[in-house]
């Protein structure tokens, strides 16, 4: 029995050609070319969505699943809101500033949702809401639309991005924690990324 000369070629890396890793949170000018650029062409949903990112701190798995009920009671947009997490079961708090509370009002009274409605439904028939997939894509486009590379950018960096402003600001990682709703404080150095020079700079201010 003859066996064929040709062997299956390996399959390519998933990762080939792309960048892998921590994604970049995005710095002051970025959120405002971004917020910019969402504003001049009118589109409230993804406004609020941008905005309501950045305050929550949720993953893409949270954030798309977010009712009205979520963050509005009796037709206000409420300044703090709690959230159970899916991924660790527990329950997370956020801040929703003034600039969020009147953008989500706004893309809520455009798009007539009711309490019980998911906050950013998709227009995918077969998804009740925005889908981690599509949530990424709307990222992404923003991502291109300011001219920067996409492949440095996810949803985690909307995620990551005012948890970092917060850590470079104060250097309370504690703070941090609880804002991300991290289980231990590990896993937040982790997601920060502190680099040795981070934490010789914290341990210098600190004589004993």
């Amino acid at each position: 029995m003859f066996r064929s000369k040709n062997k299956p070629q390996p399959r390519a890396p998933w990762n080939k050609g792309k960048l892998v890793g921590q994604k970049s949170p995005f710095t002051m000018q970025e959120i405002w070319s971004i917020r910019t650029r969402l504003q001049t062409i009118g589109n409230r949903r993804d406004l609020a969505l941008f905005n309501l990112a950045i305050d929550s701190k949720l993953r893409g798995c949270d954030l798309v699943r977010l009712r009205v009920s979520d963050v509005a009671s009796g037709g206000e947009i409420l300044s703090r809101a709690t959230v159970r997490q899916r991924k660790t079961k527990r329950p997370v708090r956020f801040e929703i500033t003034e600039r969020t509370r009147k953008s989500t009002q706004d893309w809520i009274e455009k798009a007539q949702l009711t309490e019980n409605d998911y906050l950013f439904p998709s227009r995918v028939k077969r998804f009740p809401h925005l889908s981690t997939r599509q949530y990424a894509r709307i990222v992404n486009d923003w991502v291109r639309a300011i001219g920067l590379d996409p492949s440095g950018y996810g949803t985690h960096s909307l995620r990551r991005t005012k948890a970092t402003l917060i850590y470079r600001r104060t250097k309370n990682l504690r703070a941090v924690q609880l804002l991300l709703g991290h289980t231990n404080l590990d896993s937040t150095v982790r997601y920060l990324g502190i680099e040795i020079d981070d934490a010789l700079e914290m341990s210098e201010q600190i004589d004993v």
